[in-house]
């Protein structure tokens, strides 16, 4: 079944670490080795040995619109025609900049950047510039990348400075980070009552999606807005997942919460290479060149980028788009419930808008604590039975789960079908 993809495993073994260029697909979360894609079309994605998958990781969040969607791949090619690159500036950037600030509350101005990595790093080196203060907030289990202070875990305490969580990352570095748990208000206060002098920003994703997913607690993100607004603390939402995927203006317009600068990636970019970081027009005036923050990058606001993603948030924005993208999630979640209530097998199903995650577990999913609680042997054991079954999920535990537009209803019952046998493997995985 995938005997090429394991000789181009060890073939890559060979020439890439790891045989990856990014560490999930190594597959060491779920045991065996990776399958290696072929192409991709709608909801499908097809290996190197001819097996062919729905599609449930959509490059892990740009393909809200499924692969290859004729119109983006259109918007690609002319792009192309024109040229891949130039180092200067092109009425794409302006055309893409223009939907960020029409279509995100919080966006005054944009800085086009070529990853959420990127746009992460440069809100916080903003957020510094703009304040004076050295010190950050991040919640455990929140993603942001892998710049040097944001690579940082809690220490012993709810409230204690960063420490390294990757080698390289220094600890003096990391001592500038705080870790607080998610949906934590109160650890927030606390930490704000005693040191809010020295902190430049709070960074979050609103909803997470790299532990799993979690969404806030009722409250929380309206909280966090109120603390950072008091102690006079910048707060940067990291939407580089949930823009655009919860709603037309991401998580800040569906819960209603405004940050002061907000990261974006994936679905701006169509599927092709990009980030951003936007926000208010003070504070976002502090980059170079109008400011005193710097901040460059010789293929920021990539043409062919700026017209995939373009032509993605325009498609996007027709009516019923996302009552659309919620209904077919809605189904999806609770035939997995189901499924696993079915099977007596323990599990809480969590979804934010198109974004979806099961956890083994009895307990409550509230932050990454609760998070870990669920078996992860047992999540192999679902990954494995319905990758056989011709369904690609995320290989790890920790990570969300995509709806697109391409997912037809014969797609979900399909893959409610497959979940039915999956808890029937599952359950023969003994609880720790």
């Amino acid at each position: 079944m995938f005997e090429i993809s394991q000789k181009l495993w060890k073939e890559a073994n060979s020439y890439l670490i790891g045989g990856v260029n990014s560490p999930v697909r190594a597959f060491k979360a779920v045991g065996g080795t990776p399958v290696f894609i072929d192409h991709a079309e709608g909801s499908m994605l097809y290996d190197a040995d001819g097996n062919e998958y729905l599609d449930y990781v959509g490059s892990w969040g740009p393909m809200i619109l499924g692969h290859r969607h004729p119109d983006v791949i259109s918007a690609i090619q002319d792009a192309i025609e024109r040229g891949t690159s130039f180092g200067a500036p092109t009425e794409a950037e302006i055309r893409l900049a223009k939907l960020v600030v029409e279509m995100v509350p919080s966006v005054e101005r944009v800085r086009m950047v070529s990853s959420g990595t990127e746009a992460a790093m440069s809100a916080i080196r903003l957020a510094r510039g703009y304040t004076g203060r050295d010190k950050i907030v991040k919640f455990e289990g929140c993603y942001h990348g892998h710049a040097d202070s944001l690579l940082v875990k809690a220490g012993s305490g709810a409230t204690t400075l960063g420490i390294p969580d990757s080698k390289g990352v220094p600890v003096s570095l990391a001592q500038d980070t705080i870790t607080l748990p998610f949906n934590d208000p109160a650890a927030l206060k606390s930490l704000f009552e005693k040191d809010a002098g020295e902190i430049a920003a709070v960074i979050l994703e609103p909803v997470v999606g790299n532990m799993g997913v979690v969404p806030p607690e009722n409250g929380f993100l309206e909280k966090l807005r109120e603390l950072t607004k008091r102690f006079d603390i910048l707060l940067i939402f990291d939407e580089v997942m949930t823009g655009f995927r919860l709603s037309i203006g991401g998580a800040q317009k569906l819960y209603g919460v405004m940050p002061d600068l907000t990261c974006l990636g994936k679905i701006i970019g169509g599927g092709l290479p990009v980030g951003a970081v936007g926000g208010k027009k003070e504070i976002m005036e502090y980059l170079a060149p109008a400011g005193p923050v710097y901040q460059a990058g010789t293929l920021s606001g990539n043409p062919v980028a700026m017209a995939a993603g373009a032509k993605t948030l325009e498609l996007l924005q027709k009516e019923g788009i996302y009552e659309r993208l919620e209904a077919k999630a809605d189904k999806l979640a609770k035939g997995l419930y189901d499924a696993a209530k079915e099977s007596h097998i323990e599990i809480k199903v969590q979804r934010a808008g198109s974004m979806f995650c099961p956890f083994f577990t009895s307990q409550r999913v509230v932050d990454y604590r609760t998070a870990k609680s669920s078996n992860t042997e047992q999540y192999a054991r679902f990954f494995w039975s319905l990758l056989e079954q011709g369904v690609y999920v995320p290989p790890s535990q920790f990570e969300a789960h995509f709806i697109s537009l391409a997912h037809e209803d014969e797609d979900i019952d399909k893959t409610i079908g497959a979940i039915h046998k999956a808890m029937s493997d599952v359950k023969k995985v003994k609880r720790p």
